[in-house]
Order: structure tokens, then C-alpha cells, then sequence
């Protein structure tokens, strides 16, 4: 017969492993959500991470051909409609060179570039005796239709205020297969880290001498560093294409490439260079 003593130790015991069964799932409880809390953030901090070193302006070849790589990417607006007309026949062609083409430019005479795009005509007065191989550069491609019926995949309008265009891809990895020297980094119009409204730059992968086939053009002044070749002016009429592209605003970032899409079907049907 169990005495009143063993009794009341044998419930003190029973309460003690039921307080201990609780605290145990309590903890597991708490390790589970904790590791729940902790995914989710880790989560968020890599995707931070990732549309962070991104960058704006990004490049050719597989290496993220970044104009500012913490430049903040375009905040969307609200989608207005599209100013601009159907793209003309045709397809992109896929090229690619293992080296720069030879010089074969007067680098003494003038020459300029028409963007023939979807939008309007863009004119670029080009700085032929400041980057000599850009510019030669520009009329071989543009020669071999290397930029007809390409896409301007990127328009950003926070932070900096440039299109971007020059990738056949149309996702800002896309390149000629072979890289130009920087030039005209001292150019006179870039004043106090700022490219003004007009300037025709090269884009690159953030490190020296990385200028492939993809380029900006500046639509309203953009705080940047003297790092990415400027070589070429639009013009007047030029920029009132650039903006009524830049007034239908741009979408939201692309999750894979980070890109801000212009709103505006932006499509180069046609770019040549001549001699003038």
C-alpha cells in the first residue's frame, strides 16, 4: 500500500516531467521559428546584396558592365503610354570578334552617328580625335548591322538619368567579344564628378579598359565619376527623343538581371556612322 509520503513525491515527480516535456517543446518551438526568421532574412539580405552590386550600368561579355555599381537601379513609374512606334522588320544577328578592328577612321575628320530607333531619329556628334577607338570601334559595328534591331534594355530615373543601350542580347550581358582602351576621361565637359545631359559614354564592367559595344546616353545631368569613356554629343532633336522616352517612365527591375526596362518599345532599327 502506497503511503501518503510516496504519493506526494510520486505527484511532485509527475508535475516535474510534465514542466521538463513542456520547456522541451517550447524550445523546439522556439529553434523552429527562429530558423524560419533567420531563412527569410537571409533571404532578403541576399537579394539586397544582389540588386546592390548589380549595379546601373551593366555590361558586356559576362562581366556586368557597371556605369556605377552603387548607383541605386531605377525606381518604376507608373506605366504611361508607349510613344513610341512598332519596331521594323528584322532580327538581331549574332556576331562576335576575338580583337578591336583595325583603325580605319580619318581620326582628323568629323564624324557622326544616327540611331534610327523606334522613337525618333537620335543624332551623335562624335569626338573622333578624343577616343580614336571608339569611335572606330562604333563605325565598324554599326557597319556590319551589328546594332540593327537591338533593344535599349535600360533606362534608370533615380540617381542617374541615362538609356542604355548597345546589348544585342537585351540583357545587358551582351558584347562584341572584344574590349576598348578608356578614353578622353579628362573631357572638359565633365565638371565636379557630373555627365551632363548630351554625353554618349561607354559603359563597362566597373574596371579599366572594359568598354565593349555598350553604351549610355545622358538625358538629364548624372552625378558619375570620370570613368566611362565619353564619345559623342546627341543633339537638340536627339534629346527630345531621349526625352519623351525618359517621361514614359521605366519598369520594375528584373529580377534575374536587375534591369529597369525602358517603358518605351526602344528599338535601334538602324544605326550608321558617317563622315563628314
Amino acid at each position: 500500500m502506497v503511503s501518503q509520503e510516496q504519493r506526494r513525491r510520486q505527484l511532485a515527480r509527475e508535475k516535474f516531467l510534465r514542466q521538463q516535456q513542456r520547456r522541451t517543446q517550447a524550445r523546439r518551438k522556439a529553434n523552429v521559428r527562429n530558423s524560419v526568421i533567420a531563412s527569410v532574412l537571409g533571404v532578403i539580405v541576399i537579394g539586397s546584396v544582389t540588386l546592390y552590386t548589380t549595379g546601373v550600368l551593366k555590361g558586356d561579355d559576362k562581366k556586368a558592365n557597371a556605369a556605377a555599381d552603387v548607383t541605386p537601379s531605377a525606381t518604376p513609374t507608373s506605366k504611361a503610354p508607349d510613344p513610341c512606334a512598332k519596331p521594323a522588320a528584322g532580327s538581331v544577328e549574332k556576331m562576335s570578334w576575338k580583337k578591336e578592328p583595325a583603325m580605319t577612321i580619318d581620326t582628323s575628320a568629323k564624324y557622326s552617328m544616327k540611331l534610327a530607333t523606334t522613337c525618333g531619329d537620335i543624332d551623335v556628334a562624335l569626338k573622333t580625335a578624343a577616343a580614336p577607338h571608339t569611335v572606330n570601334s562604333f563605325n565598324f559595328l554599326a557597319g556590319k548591322g551589328y546594332f540593327d534591331h537591338t533593344k535599349c534594355h535600360r533606362l534608370t530615373t533615380t540617381g542617374i538619368y541615362v538609356l542604355q543601350c548597345g546589348d544585342p542580347q537585351g540583357t545587358g550581358m551582351g558584347g562584341p567579344g572584344y574590349t576598348l582602351p578608356d578614353e578622353n576621361l579628362k573631357d572638359k565637359s565633365l565638371k565636379a564628378n557630373t555627365y551632363p545631359a548630351g554625353t554618349v559614354a561607354m559603359a563597362n564592367t566597373g574596371q579599366k579598359h572594359t568598354g565593349g559595344s555598350q553604351f549610355f546616353l545622358v538625358y538629364k545631368d548624372s552625378p558619375l565619376p570620370p570613368s566611362y569613356t565619353p564619345f559623342g554629343t546627341v543633339s537638340d532633336a536627339g534629346m527630345k527623343v531621349l526625352q519623351k522616352i525618359a517621361a514614359a517612365g521605366a519598369q520594375a527591375a528584373d529580377p534575374t538581371s536587375g534591369n529597369t526596362a525602358p517603358n518605351a518599345t526602344v528599338v535601334i532599327n538602324k544605326a550608321t556612322v558617317t563622315k563628314s
